[in-house]
This record gives C-alpha cells, sequence and structure tokens, in this order.
C-alpha cells in the first residue's frame, strides 16, 4: 500500500541540544548573501548534550514499550495462518523413542493448529518425546514480489525441518531466548510447499536447566506463519543493534562511541513508522559510523583496508562454533539430534553468508551424523572438502581432562585422528577441549604424539589465571602452543563487546595480540545465527572506518590462526611458558560425584587392556582371530562415557542410566572376548568365581593369570565345592567360617604370567587378629600392626622400624562432611563441618594364617556403612614396601548433601604430596601460603596418593575413586557424594568400593607405589585348567615359560599396553607378518636406559619407534647376542611415553589354532 507522503516540519533544536544549520531560514540572523558564514545573530537555546538522556531514547527504538511507535512495527509485512494457507498434521512418538524418518512417516497423523499443547516432556520412565508434523503451506501469488518468504514456526523447543523424502534442512529453536531461530526460508517461486517437522519436547538446555528435569511440561505451538520479512526493515534493526552495542561497550570519551550515539539520534528523528521510504534514509545515516556504501559489500567487507602503519593489522579471528555437550542435561539420544539441527543450520548459514567458517570438534558426533543423517552428513563433508566445515580437536569425544587413563587418553586423540583421515582425509592439528573441569599435565606429551601442537581451551578463564596464549609445558617436557580465547567463552555472541574483549583482555599483548572469537549459541547446541554474522560485518565495517575498534577477521579457519599464531610468536620462542597441569578452581565435586560410574570407567580400562594383551597373545601363539571391530566397539562405548559431563558426574540421571548400560555391553564383549582368547591359550580351562560353584570335567589345577608386567604373590579365595555340592581338593590354606571357600596363596615371580599356588613359606609370615575390650582389635601381619577401635584407627605401627604412624591423640576413619555447595563444586568450608563415624557392630571374619579381617557397621542417618579391614598376608617383592592395609566397603548412601570420606593423619612433614596421573604423577601442596595453594583442597589422582619425607612415606590406593586431599598431615580421600542437582538421586543405593593404606620405607620415589597400585586395581584372573587338554596334550605343563615380552634394567619404566597394530589385516584367512604395538613409560619422572626383550619364538622382522597414531618415526637396532631374546634398548626421559611397533612373521604353525601357555608379560 502506498503511503501518503507526510511533511515534516524539522525543529530547530534537536534533543541533543544541537543547531540544525538549514538554508533558507532566517532564524539565525545570517548577513545577506553570507549564507555559509559563521552568523552574528544566534536565537536557539542550545545547551551541553545530556548523553544519558539519548543514551536511554537509543534503547527504546528497536523494543521496549514504545516498540509499536518504532522500528519492530515494520519488521514484517505480512502474515497470515489460516487453515487455507497452513494445514498441520501430528504424530506423537511413544515414549522416548527416536523414530526414523521413515519410521515416523509410516504412522497415523492428525490433524493439528497453532496454539495447540503437545507432551508431557515426560512419561515415565522417559523424558523429552518427541512429535512429528506435516505442514503444506501456500504461498499467496502476489507476495512473489517481495524479497523473502518465510515460514514461522515455534513449538517452544527444539525441532527439526526435513524435505518430505527425509533430507534434514535445517534447526529450529523455539522460544524467545538469544538462541530463537524460528524461521525458514521458503522459495516464493512456489505456489505449495510441503515439508516435515520433527519436534522434541526439551529447550537448548533441557527441560528445567540444571534442576532436575520437569516431568510433566506441556509445550505450545506458538507459531505457525507464512510471513513475509521486510528485510530493509532487518538490515536498519542490525544497523542500529551495532550502534547501541558500541555505544555501551565504549568509554564516554570514545570519539567513536560518541559519533555512534548521535548518529543513532539522527536515525531515530529520521524514521517515521508511517512512511517506510525512512527506513532507505535512515541506512543512509548509519554510514556516518559504518563508511559509505558499506552494505553493498557483503562479505567484501572483510577485504577492506585501513591506510596507515599497521592500519590493517587482524587482530581477532572469528570462527563460528557450536559447542555441543554429548550429554549434559540431555541424554545421548538428543545430542544425535541437537547434532544435526546445529549443522544443518551451519551448512545453510554457509551457503547465505560466504564469510562463514565453522568448526566443531568430536569424531563421535560426525560418526552419529553419519549413521542417522546420512544426506546431512554428505552435505557436512562436502563444506569441508570446501574448507568452510573444519572437524578439530582430533578426539573421539571432549572428554574429561583428568580422570581417563593415560591410555584412554591415547585411544580419544587416535580414534578421533582416524576417524577424521578415514572420513575427511584430515587430521587436526588442534586440540581443543574448551569445557573440561581442568586438564591434566600429561596432555601435551600425547597431543604432540597424535599430531597436534596447538592447543584451545577456555575453562580456566574461571580461575584468575594469567595467560590468553602461552606455551604448555607438559610433565616429560613437552609443548604445546595454548591460546585460551581472552573473550572468556566458547559461545560468544558475535557483539561489539566480544570483539573488543578479544583484544582488551588478551593477557599476553607484549607476545602476541591476536584472539581468537568463538562464537555461536552453545552447550546445548544451535551454533551461530544470522544476526551475529550480520553483526561481525557492520563491527568490520565500523572498523575499517575507524581505529577505535580492531578489526575482526573472517573467512579462515581456526588451523589457520593457529599457523599464523605460530610464526608471529616465533614458533613459542616469545611467549611464556606454564609448566605441568591446568587445574581448574572449581567443579571439584567431580572427582566424586557417582561413584559407579568412576569405577565403570577404571575396571573397563582395565578391562580392556587385560582383552588386548590376551587377545594379542592368542592371536600370535595359537592361531587366535584378534577381534578388533569388537574391541574398538568397546572402546568407543568407553570413550563416550569419558565425555566431560558424564564421567565427572555432573548430568542428569537419565545419562547415568545409559552410561551404566554402556559399561554393561562392556564388561559382557571382553569377558567374551577374554574367555574365547583364554580357551584358546588355555585350552579347556574354566573361569573361576570364588563364590559361584563350578563344574570340573577333568584334573586339573587352579591357576591365576597375571596380566600386570609385575611379579606379584596374592591371597585369593576360591570355591572349595562343585555344583554338585561334592568338595574340591584345592591348595588352600585357610578355610572360611562357612566351609564354602578357601584361601590360596599365589604366586607369580618367576618370570612367567601364571601364578600358581604356594605353601606357607619362611618368608610369609601368618597374619592375625587380636581382641581386646568390647569395641578395639589389633590386626597384625608381617610389616604393620593396626589397631582399631570403634572402627578408627587408632595406631598404625610399622613393625620392622617400631615406628608409630598416627598422630598422638588424632584417630583415622570414615567422616562425613557436610556438603552443601553448587552442584559440582566442593567448597573449602565443607570441611569445617563433620562428623567422625564410630562403629558399634563389629566382628572377626579371618583369623590367619593368610588372612586376618575385621568388620565393622555403622549407621548414619537413613545410610548403613559396612567396612571390612585387611591387612595383607604378603608384601610386594620390594625390600622397601609392606604390607598394605586393604578397607573394603559396603554402602547403602541415603545422605543428602554430604560427602563421605576417609582420612589418616600421618606422623609425616612434608610440603608436597604426590599424586598418580596419566603416565606419571603430580606434586600439590599440603599448605596454604598462598590463594593458588588453597584452591587445591581437594584433587585429582587416579590410582593412588602418596605423603612422603625424606626415608617413609604411605600412600592410598583407589581402585574406583578420584578425589584426593592432603591437608597438612591428614591424607584423605573422597567416597561418595549426596548432591541433588542436576541428578536429584545422584549416588543414592548401593556401593561397593575399596581402597588401601601402603606403609613403605623410603620417599615414594624410592619405592614400588606405582607399581603395588597397579596390581591393586589389576586382579588376578583365576582359571581351573585341567592337567590334559581335550586333544590329549598337557595344558598344564607348558604354562610356566619365559614371557614374550619382558622389560629388563629400568624398574621405573612400565609396560602399560600389548595390542595388536591397527593397520594390520584381521582376516581370518589372513597369513603373513603381523604387528604388535607395545607402550612404556617412565613412572618417576627421571632419565631410564631399559631393554625390551621379546622371545625368539615371535621372529620379530623389525621394529621401529612410532607416534601414538603408530606413524613411523625411527627403526629400532636389533641386538641378538641373546639366544632367547631379541633386545632393543631404549632410552626414557622422565615421564616419556615410547610406543614400539614389531612386525612378526607367522610361522606355518602359527597359522594353527593349538593349545600353548606361550605369551605373557613380565618385568
Amino acid at each position: 500500500m502506498t503511503q501518503p507522503h507526510r511533511v515534516r516540519q524539522r525543529q530547530p533544536v534537536d534533543i541533543m541540544g544541537g543547531i540544525h544549520h538549514h538554508h533558507g531560514g532566517g532564524s539565525h540572523g545570517h548577513l545577506p548573501g553570507d549564507a555559509h558564514s559563521y552568523p552574528e545573530l544566534n536565537f536557539g537555546v542550545g545547551s551541553k548534550w545530556i548523553k544519558t538522556l539519548t543514551q536511554d531514547r537509543v534503547k527504546k527504538f528497536t523494543d521496549g514499550s514504545y516498540a509499536s511507535l518504532n522500528l519492530p512495527a515494520l519488521m514484517f509485512t505480512h502474515r497470515i495462518d489460516d487453515a487455507e494457507h497452513v494445514k498441520l498434521e501430528v504424530w506423537s512418538a511413544p515414549g522416548r523413542t527416536k523414530p526414523s524418518f521413515e519410521e515416523a512417516m509410516k504412522q497415523d497423523f492428525k490433524p493439528a493448529k497453532k496454539g495447540q499443547q503437545f507432551g508431557p516432556s515426560c512419561m515415565l520412565p522417559y523424558i523429552y518425546t518427541n512429535h512429528w508434523w506435516k505442514v503444506t503451506v501456500k504461498i499467496p501469488a502476489e507476495w512473489e514480489k517481495y524479497e523473502r518468504v518465510q515460514f514461522e514456526f515455534d513449538p517452544g523447543c527444539e525441532a527439526m525441518i526435513f524435505t518430505t523424502s527425509g533430507v534434514p534442512l535445517q534447526g529450529i529453536t523455539g522460544g524467545f531466548d538469544g538462541d530463537r531461530r524460528v524461521e525458514f526460508i521458503l522459495d516464493k517461486t512456489k505456489r505449495e510447499y510441503s515439508f516435515v517437522i520433527e519436534s522434541s519436547c526439551n529447550g537448548m538446555f533441557g527441560i528445567s536447566g540444571i534442576a532436575p528435569p520437569d516431568q510433566n511440561r506441556y509445550f505450545t505451538l506458538a507459531s505457525a506463519d507464512i510471513v513475509v520479512p521486510n528485510q530493509d526493515a532487518w538490515h536498519l534493526f542490525w544497523d542500529f543493534t551495532t550502534l547501541r552495542e558500541i555505544i555501551d561497550n565504549l568509554p564516554g570519551n570514545s570519539p567513536l562511541q560518541n559519533l555512534a550515539l548521535k548518529t543513532a539520534n539522527e536515525i531515530m528523528n529520521e524514521f517515521q513508522v508511517d512512511d517506510p521510504d525512512t527506513i532507505a534514509k535512515c541506512r543512509k545515516i548509519a554510514e556516518k559510523v559504518f563508511g559509505t556504501d558499506w552494505m553493498k559489500e557483503g562479505e567484501e567487507v572483510y577485504k577492506k583496508r585501513r591506510e596507515g602503519h599497521g592500519a590493517d593489522r587482524e587482530q581477532v579471528w572469528g570462527i563460528g562454533h557450536c559447542h555441543i555437550d554429548t550429554a549434559w542435561l540431555w541424554p545421548y539420544s538428543v545430542t544425535q539430534q541437537k547434532v544435526a539441527r546445529s549443522w544443518s543450520t551451519q551448512v545453510d548459514l554457509m551457503n547465505r553468508y560466504p564469510e562463514h567458517h565453522f568448526t566443531c570438534s568430536s569424531a563421535q558426533q560426525y560418526k552419529w551424523l553419519e549413521q542417522l543423517y546420512p544426506s546431512l552428513f554428505e552435505e557436512v563433508k562436502a563444506k569441508i572438502k570446501q574448507g568452510l566445515f573444519e572437524p578439530i580437536g582430533g578426539a573421539w569425544v571432549e572428554h574429561d581432562g583428568n580422570m581417563p587413563s593415560g591410555e584412554a587418553f591415547i585411544r580419544q586423540m587416535t580414534f578421533g585422528q582416524r576417524f577424521f583421515q578415514s572420513r575427511f582425509g584430515v587430521r587436526c592439528k588442534t586440540g581443543w577441549l574448551p569445557d573440561s573441569f581442568g586438564l591434566s599435565g600429561s596432555i601435551p606429551q600425547l597431543m604432540r604424539s597424535a599430531g597436534m601442537q596447538r592447543f584451545f581451551t577456555q575453562k580456566l578463564s574461571c580461575n584468575v589465571f594469567p595467560h590468553s596464549t602461552f606455551n604448555w609445558i607438559g610433565i616429560d617436557g613437552t609443548q604445546v602452543l595454548c591460546h585460551m580465547t581472552p573473550v572468556d567463552t566458547y559461545t560468544a555472541q558475535a557483539t561489539t563487546g566480544d570483539v573488543r574483549k578479544a583484544v582488551n583482555n588478551h593477557k599476553n599483548l607484549e607476545s602476541s595480540d591476536m584472539g581468537l572469537l568463538v562464537f555461536g549459541n552453545g552447550d546445548g547446541g544451535g551454533g551461530p545465527l544470522a544476526k551475529m554474522l550480520e553483526n561481525l560485518r557492520r563491527v568490520r565495517a565500523a572498523g575499517n572506518n575507524s581505529r577505535e575498534l580492531p578489526l575482526v577477521n573472517m573467512g579462515h579457519t581456526t588451523e589457520e590462526f593457529f599457523d599464523r599464531l605460530e610464526k608471529e610468536s616465533g614458533y613459542g620462542s616469545g611467549l611464556p611458558n606454564w609448566h605441568g597441569e591446568l587445574y581448574l578452581e572449581f567443579h571439584r565435586g567431580t572427582y566424586t560425584s557417582h561413584g559407579s560410574i568412576k569405577k565403570g570407567n577404571r575396571k573397563s580400562e582395565i578391562l580392556l587392556r587385560d582383552v588386548e594383551l590376551v587377545a594379542t597373545l592368542a592371536s600370535l601363539t595359537a592361531g587366535y582371530a584378534y577381534p578388533k571391530q569388537r574391541i574398538d566397539d568397546s572402546w568407543e562405548k568407553l570413550l563416550l562415557n569419558q565425555f566431560h559431563d558424564v564421567l565427572p558426574g555432573s548430568a542428569i540421571g537419565m545419562v547415568y542410566e545409559d552410561a551404566e548400560k554402556l559399561y554393561g555391553e562392556i564388561t559382557k564383549e571382553c569377558n567374551s572376548i577374554l574367555e574365547e582368547a583364554f580357551d584358546t591359550l588355555l585350552v579347556g580351562s574354566t573361569p573361576i568365581d570364588p563364590h559361584t560353584p563350578f563344574e570340573i570335567s577333568a584334573p586339573g589345577k587352579v591357576l591365576a593369570v597375571n596380566t600386570t608386567p609385575f611379579p606379584r604373590r596374592e591371597v585369593v579365595q576360591v570355591p572349595l565345592r562343585n555344583s554338585g555340592g561334592k568338595r574340591l581338593h584345592t591348595s588352600a590354606v585357610q578355610i572360611t567360617a562357612d566351609g564354602q571357600t578357601g584361601y590360596v596363596l599365589m604366586d607369580a615371580c618367576d618370570g612367567a604370567g601364571i601364578a600358581q599356588p604356594i605353601g606357607l613359606f619362611a618368608d610369609v609370615k601368618p597374619v592375625s587378629v587380636h581382641k581386646s575390650g568390647s569395641s578395639d582389635f589389633t590386626l597384625r601381619n608381617s610389616t604393620v600392626c593396626m589397631t582399631i577401635s570403634k572402627g578408627r584407627i587408632v595406631s598404625l605401627v610399622d613393625v620392622q622400624l617400631d615406628r608409630e604412624l598416627i598422630v598422638p591423640g588424632k584417630t583415622g576413619g570414615l567422616v562425613i562432611f557436610s556438603d552443601q555447595p553448587n552442584y559440582w563444586d566442593v567448597e573449602i568450608h565443607h570441611l569445617e563441618k563433620f562428623t567422625e563415624l564410630e562403629f558399634t557392630d563389629i566382628r572377626i571374619l579371618d583369623n590367619g594364617p593368610v588372612r586376618a579381617s575385621v568388620e565393622a557397621q555403622v549407621k548414619y542417618g537413613q545410610t548403613t556403612i559396612k567396612t571390612t579391614f585387611t591387612p595383607r598376608a604378603v608384601a610386594s617383592l620390594s625390600s622397601q614396601s609392606r604390607s598394605f592395609v586393604r578397607f573394603d566397603a559396603k554402602v547403602d548412601w541415603r545422605q543428602r548433601h554430604e560427602i563421605l570420606k576417609f582420612e589418616i593423619p600421618l606422623d609425616i612433614r612434608g610440603m608436597e604430596a604426590i599424586y598418580e596421573c596419566q603416565f606419571g604423577h603430580v606434586s600439590r601442596p599440603t599448605h596454604r601460603n598462598t590463594t593458588w595453594d588453597t584452591a587445591k583442597f581437594e584433587v585429582c589422582g587416579h590410582k593412588y596418593a602418596d605423603f612422603s619425607e625424606y626415608g617413609y612415606g604411605v600412600a592410598l590406593l583407589s581402585e574406583s575413586k578420584y578425589g584426593f586431599a592432603v591437608t597438612g598431615n591428614v591424607l584423605r580421600i573422597s567416597l561418595l557424594r549426596a548432591a541433588t542437582s542436576p541428578d536429584a538421586e545422584q549416588d543414592q543405593g548401593e556401593h561397593a568400593f575399596s581402597w588401601a593404606v601402603l606403609p613403605h620405607l623410603g620417599h615414594f620415589l624410592e619405592s614400588d607405589v606405582p607399581q603395588v597400585a597397579y596390581t591393586f586395581n589389576s586382579p588376578l584372573h583365576l582359571r581351573y585348567v585341567p592337567d590334559q587338554g581335550p586333544d590329549g596334550c598337557g595344558a598344564v605343563s607348558s604354562l610356566v615359560h619365559k614371557a614374550l615380552f619382558s622389560i629388563a634394567g629400568a624398574p621405573n619404566v612400565i609396560l602399560e599396553t600389548v595390542k595388536r597394530g591397527d593397520d594390520d589385516d584381521f582376516n581370518t584367512n589372513s597369513k603373513g607378518e603381523r604387528t604388535v604395538v607395545l607402550r612404556l613409560y617412565e613412572a618417576f619422572g627421571g632419565h631410564a636406559r631399559a631393554s625390551l626383550n621379546v622371545s625368539k619364538k615371535l621372529k620379530v622382522s623389525k621394529a621401529a619407534i612410532t607416534n601414538v597414531l603408530e606413524d613411523h618415526i625411527e627403526e629400532l637396532k636389533v641386538d641378538n647376542s641373546d639366544d632367547q631374546v631379541v633386545s632393543f634398548p631404549l632410552k626414557f626421559r622422565g615421564f616419556e611415553v615410547v610406543t614400539v611397533k614389531l612386525t612378526v612373521a607367522l610361522s606355518k604353525a602359527q597359522h594353527k589354532s593349538s593349545p600353548s601357555g606361550e605369551g605373557w608379560v613380565q618385568v
């Protein structure tokens, strides 16, 4: 409709108090013929600019109570939603099911309409229900003249638009938050348009945010409209938004800030809501800030340069990003949808904004896309080839940075890099963990070995951290170039403030002023929006026109940013260094939350190590077909569960239902593979569960397989009766009270991988327990004597030194602390309020000669705790070591906002304690001299924490817990938490876990703590082996042998992993050479020389040092001087990880399946 011409009488003074210099008005008393001279008379009322009033006025132009009188009134030209033009049908999927497009299209759809409610969010026991909509729209013919026609669909939740053939088009985010995207651009040349929408009853951040999900949330279809947006008005809207940001973010004495305010005010004066033609005039006024005709340049705005020395310096590099938590306030299945929604949106934006480059990590998410949305995967693949869509990070998921084992860290990277290489032909050069809760000092070495020498993170911005760009140097001395965005977020909104912060908050401007602006909605996905890209164009235009804004650079990748940063920093020579871990001073509760998940992780890591070892040996010596794909599948499940909101325990309850299921699948598959491999190596053998009677088909022996690289002697429990109740003949030296099981002393100290029963030797002294009084018990073995009173440890004596280890007047034991932090945090004040638990129900379970134990039980609130105290009968084989005291707890945990710990006050003085990390250890203060020291009141450790002084120390061993502390002289381990958000039932229920106290002679660096902790986490595999195999061969006679692999000359070098090479041919009929990969590391932080000895029975044809990706680095010299083994000399620096790849030529006999006892590892 043509607007009537409106004549406006301009006022001589605007609200800023300025003078309008009219030509033709006589109010200023110009002399005749002197129109451009300074006037003689002035009748105006000009005054000093009252900026605050103008700033307040500017806020009302694009929103607020006067929206109907300002720009928002013209944002849309037409909007229709009637049944003639919009037809809707809906089908609701049952429960939490996520049917495919093809499955959904077979269902019975029912008529629907705008304003209709759908849900609920939960159909117990499921949440996040899914609803499918069929949509047909008819576009009026007269709308073809408009620049753009779009369908607006706002379900108030997340949704995805498909073609009628199932091709994903783009994501939808309903509601009115900053991540809103409800528009879908239509082909205006079509009169009728049909498509399908899948909506999920969850917002970008779940349903109730961090609180447990609302189970009865319904959503409303707020809009299902065909609309014509006024594109001119929208462009003015973005112009004005950027002007407002300049006004709000630049200081009051900034010329650009004042110019932007003046320009915004002039735009408001020019604009008339009843005259759309004024929009073009307003945009012309905006050129005072953005430059002449800048809007015609589009993406070309990034190619313009300012004049003058250094004027074209692009300090800020913008890269689109979409951080999608693989699980958090939603389960894995919802993430699969989020990936498709978010990435399809980015593909659409790339087609409309050529400068848009987007980066995203996590090979797992790409794999989900490939499996569930293959057509979209191909679009993403094409954008990757064009250099617009950038895989980053080289990892399977954005994993936790503290708790995964060293080998799991490696597999995160090798699985990620191999996936990206196989699908896209690329390997990432930059690690990417922006949201992990602290980062181990082991990471730099492992990243470099996986082909990544640069690293991006952001979480440490929560600390008061001194650097933005620096060399991060790991515990072994390896460095990576680390950049932490000065914007302090990976979800920047691409505002003027963000661009300025990338420079103004940069902490290393003296070294390099380059800052990475990672923008786009994240955590719940979404990524960049069109408004962000529009805003960045305007910020760049304003920067081209003024030196007061940094120049933002678009159209490049993250890798290109780091390429330039490397060069500008002199390849790190001009940067400051940071040594060791990047400790996050928050989220310390994540070391303990969801104890069953921590236990599942540790047990799965150990189990997969054993599976790879045993399957490798069976494939090399007994013709077993190495099940590479099955093992890889289990690894992928474990790696998925190591995501940085799953393993830390910071997700909703449903996530842990999924995680527990995956751990169950890992356990089942790995045990199946183990049984196959053991049956090949030990033909006819049967696994033994001490509490489950088993059938015996032939005479034989109870043996134990030692899968660790250390000699060991241990007491194990075995059944004494078969499934028919008949008594079995065993080598048990002690019988339990019920007569059903017995204790056997197993020995694997002769270089073999098989532990055999032995009797009580002179060097194995009996253990005992003595009761004195009603609740005092003394437990003793050959090296330690522990006295408990009411379940509290009142004395722990080193018998050989006659040294009391407990501080006089103090006791050790279980303590419950008040725990009332935010969600995943534990704060230092929790240590101020506690209850030391005393046990009332105490009894002797076993009393020698090889096992002595006391069971104590206590009721605390609604919680029941049962703990067994057991001094180990034998020490490790080191002369420095003592026997440890083992604690086994069974807890029915019913507390809320409390934390259970074990603590022991030691008569030891030291300024630092040592905690195991991946492939090494880290030292942390025991004092609180500085705030940085104080912050480490709860820290992460793996299998041990040690507190030593000169000549003596005590270690705390853990088989599934990660939260440790040494405060002063008190050594602690956190056992259970009870937070109520985001999972209201966190850790509620039954738990079983173990820990141990290990005294040792000498400092930690002189001890065998790492080896003992290793065996504490790796139980012997008990098996009943018949004396004669089914083919008549002696199955037992060949078991005692020298190991196939052994390490000599360096007790501080540990053989961590034995596996088949990733690139082997695993076809069961394949013949010829096969490869074996061995991973070793130095465990104490010093140089070492060791020999890797390999039995000549393996016929090694060549050997090489490789990186963790198994790429060749250098050939190894072969030492054939020994008749039995081939030796490979190896050198290690402190904490160095070395990967060796052996090529083995198989003999004809090895192609056939035959029983053999060959194939264990030993040091």
